[in-house]
């Protein structure tokens, strides 16, 4: 098959590695062998020493002196909700700041007691990353009143005015990535075909989960219309794929639904479009116990470790990949921003209506990983090591 093109991959690395989520911060102190690095956010010295090695020193930032941030994290259950929440901290933390981080345990009403007690008790900005977007109205409420800017990360919160920011990635281009795969993979412009594919969705509750599906049900509309893809379960609808909570269970317990009730006869399934890694797993885990046709092309999100492991052994075929170092750089200097009373870094001011007021964003650019690429775009860049991925 047609791998995905190098032109739109090369276009897509660009864009995220050269401007990305502009954003600083400090990365923990190391020592190597001959030299001794301590970060710093603002200025670095080099400085030979007597070994022959070299002595890098930098002025750490001490911005967030006096402050204290929340950071609500929705669970530890995801891999990638573990490295948002400690990259959020070590990045406030380099720049002076208190940080009270909390993870919920995708309890909604765990989440909202944690937010209240984060501005009881002095927290000068929260940063919410939310189980249920519409569900935290109350703890909303009580900051705005207590006058606690709100930064709504990586999910939007919804049906209130007292969101100050939004910072995520381009979620719409998410699926956009996803779908692009799956046309250049297949050739759809040129293909005969037809093709036979499945859908499955994100969280209901998640308001980016409809961006991640649009994006990519987009590209492949015409393909679906015109019969070159067929969706043989007939399940296209948003509703119809979702995955509450993006349980890796619940994909499963459908995939499976589907594999007995559609493809137990021999026919084969050539995609299986998947908006994230846990959905992804629990489509492959389905596959493995209750498919014995061609394995499809399977798409994901979030490059968890186990995902990049099946990438790289076949099973599934791509994961957008989300820089959550990146995205954490950016949140810390728009908090910074926002506590000295400068112009807060946004490049949305259009998209992102919550049904009360369009949230200023910054969105951050996505790309892809796949067994082609995943070493530069992973290993290199420091994200993972090859230990990590064996």
């Amino acid at each position: 098959m047609k791998r995905f093109t190098k032109a739109f991959l090369g276009a897509t690395l660009a864009v995220s590695m050269l401007a990305g989520c502009n954003g600083g911060g400090g990365t923990a102190p190391a020592t190597t062998g001959g030299s001794t690095e301590t970060t710093t956010t603002t200025s670095t010295t080099t400085t030979s020493t007597d070994d022959g090695g070299s002595t890098e020193t930098t002025t750490t930032s001490n911005e967030g002196a006096g402050k204290k941030v929340g950071v609500s994290m929705p669970t530890k259950d995801l891999q990638r909700w573990n490295q948002d929440g400690a990259n959020m901290e070590s990045e406030l933390k380099a720049a002076g700041y208190e940080v009270d981080l909390q993870y919920a345990a995708n309890d909604v009403q765990q989440q909202l007691s944690q937010i209240e007690n984060m501005i009881a008790g002095g927290c000068d900005v929260v940063v919410i990353a939310a189980i249920e977007g519409s569900s935290l109205g109350e703890a909303l409420d009580m900051a705005k009143s207590s006058g606690v800017p709100v930064i709504a990360y990586d999910r939007l919160l919804m049906n209130s005015d007292a969101v100050s920011y939004y910072a995520t990635f381009d979620n719409y281009k998410v699926g956009t990535v996803q779908g692009t795969y799956v046309k250049d993979t297949l050739d759809l412009d040129n293909a005969a075909g037809p093709f036979n594919i499945e859908f499955t969705a994100g969280d209901p509750g998640d308001n980016n989960a409809g961006y991640f599906f649009n994006g990519a049900y987009d590209v492949l509309k015409p393909y679906i219309e015109s019969g070159k893809l067929n969706v043989v379960s007939g399940q296209k609808s948003f509703d119809e794929v979702a995955t509450p909570t993006w349980a890796t269970d619940k994909a499963q317990s459908r995939a499976e639904n589907i594999l007995s009730s559609y493809y137990a006869d021999g026919t084969n399934v050539d995609v299986w479009l998947c908006s994230n890694d846990s959905t992804a797993l629990g489509v492959e885990n389905a596959l493995a116990a209750n498919y014995n046709g061609t394995y499809p092309i399977i798409t994901g999100q979030d490059c968890d470790i186990v995902n990049t492991k099946n990438m790289i052994e076949g099973k599934q075929s791509m994961s957008v990949f989300k820089d959550t170092r990146t995205l954490a750089s950016q949140v810390v200097k728009m908090t910074g921003q926002i506590l000295s009373g400068t112009t807060v870094d946004v490049n949305d001011t259009s998209t992102y209506n919550n049904g009360v007021i369009t949230v200023p964003s910054f969105l951050c650019e996505p790309v892809f990983a796949d067994a082609n690429n995943y070493k530069t775009i992973l290993i290199d860049s420091g994200y993972y090591t090859e230990d990590q991925l064996k």
